[in-house]
C-alpha cells in the first residue's frame, strides 16, 4: 500500500505542477539593456572648456536595432534622454518567437532636439552605429551594455567633407570642366 500511495502522490504532484507551469505562472521575458549617455559638445570653447565642457542634452533620441543571422531587421527600439543625457534602452531577447543575439544589435545616434547642437558626430561611433560586444553589467537578471558617452556639435564645428569624389562612391562628373589637352 505504500507503494501505491506515493505513485498517486507523484501523478498528483505531476497534474498540478502542469498546471501551474501551464496556466497560473507567467515567465517575466528575459531583456537585455542598452544605456549610455548623449552630451553637446562646443568646440568653440577654450581647449579645457571643450574637453571637460561637454553638456549634456535632454530629449535627444537614440536607437538600438538588431538584426538576425541574415541581416534582416527583427527587432528596433528607441529612448530619449533625460536631464541627465542619461538613456536606457529595454530590449527583450525573444521577438515574435526569434532569438535576439546581442551581439548583432547596435546602437546610433537617431536626433536631437538642440536648435544649437544637432550635428551628430562620429566619436564614440554614435553617428555611424556602434555593435554591441560585451555586457559591461551582468548580475542575477540584469544584463547591461553601457556605450558612449556619444556627442552632437554645432553646425560650426563640424568639419566639412573634404574626400573626393571616388571616396564617397559618387560618379566623378567633370564635364563642366575645360580639357587641357
Amino acid at each position: 500500500m505504500g507503494a501505491n500511495t506515493l505513485l498517486m502522490i507523484a501523478a498528483i504532484s505531476l497534474v498540478l505542477v502542469g498546471s501551474v507551469a501551464g496556466h497560473g505562472i507567467v515567465e517575466t521575458p528575459k531583456v537585455f539593456h542598452v544605456a549610455g549617455k548623449v552630451l553637446c559638445q562646443d568646440c568653440d570653447q577654450g581647449w579645457n572648456e571643450w574637453v571637460n565642457g561637454a553638456k549634456p542634452i535632454k530629449g535627444c533620441k537614440v536607437s538600438v536595432t538588431c538584426l538576425d543571422d541574415r541581416n534582416r531587421v527583427v527587432h528596433y527600439a528607441s529612448d530619449l534622454t533625460d536631464e541627465a543625457g542619461d538613456f536606457d534602452i529595454t530590449c527583450n531577447e525573444i521577438v515574435n518567437k526569434k532569438i535576439i543575439k546581442p551581439q548583432n544589435c547596435f546602437l546610433r545616434l537617431v536626433s536631437s532636439p538642440d536648435p544649437v547642437c544637432n550635428v551628430a558626430t562620429n566619436f564614440a561611433g554614435g553617428k555611424s552605429g556602434v555593435k554591441l560586444h560585451r555586457p559591461n553589467v551582468v548580475y542575477r537578471d540584469l544584463v547591461k551594455y553601457v556605450l558612449g558617452p556619444f556627442y552632437y556639435t554645432t553646425p560650426m564645428c563640424d568639419e566639412p567633407d573634404t574626400s573626393s569624389p571616388d571616396e564617397q562612391n559618387v560618379p566623378y562628373d567633370d564635364s563642366d570642366k575645360k580639357r587641357n589637352y
